[in-house]
C-alpha cells in the first residue's frame, strides 16, 4: 500500500501527510507486534531515544491524517518485502510456530490460546540498508 485515504473523496482532492517506512516499521513493532520501545529499537538497530523521536512523529502523523481527512502516503526508502513465513513464539508455553507473510497477527498460540504471543527473536531479521543512496529497509535475507 502506498496510501490510506478517506473512502470517497478522489485523492487528487485531498491534502496529504508523508508517512516514512522507518516511522511505518516503528508502528509495526510497538503497536501492532506489541513490543517495548527498548526491544523494538534494538531491532531496528537504532537506539531508544531515537525510536522515540520516530513512533512520537508517526503517531502525530496518522492522527493528523486520521483528524483532519488527509491521505496518508508511505515513501522513503528502499525496501524489500520478505516472502515465505514468520515465526512466531507464545512465551506462555514456548510454543514456535509458522504464519504465512502478508496474514494478521495470530490472536493467539494455537496450543495454549495465550496472547503473549511475539515475533521469535532469531525471526525478526530487519537490517538497517542504505541502497542507491536511499535510507529504509531491506527486509529479507542478506
Amino acid at each position: 500500500m502506498d496510501y490510506f485515504k478517506p473512502r470517497g473523496v478522489p485523492l487528487t482532492a485531498l491534502e496529504k501527510v508523508d508517512l516514512t517506512v522507518d516511522e511505518l516499521e516503528a508502528i509495526r513493532l510497538k503497536d501492532l507486534e506489541g513490543l517495548d520501545q527498548e526491544h523494538a529499537a534494538v531491532t531496528m538497530k537504532i537506539s531508544q531515544p531515537t525510536f522515540h523521536r520516530i513512533l512520537e512523529s508517526a503517531h502525530h502523523k496518522i492522527a493528523e491524517g486520521l483528524v483532519r481527512g488527509k491521505a496518508i502516503r508511505i515513501e522513503g526508502g528502499d525496501y524489500v518485502i520478505r516472502e515465505g513465513e514468520r515465526l512466531f513464539k507464545c512465551y506462555d508455553c514456548q510454543n514456535e510456530w509458522q504464519e504465512p507473510y502478508g496474514t494478521a497477527k495470530p490472536a493467539g498460540c494455537p496450543k495454549c490460546e495465550s496472547t503473549n504471543i511475539h515475533r521469535a527473536p532469531q525471526d525478526r531479521g530487519y537490517v538497517r540498508a542504505r541502497r542507491g543512496g536511499g535510507r529504509g529497509w531491506r527486509h529479507g535475507h542478506a
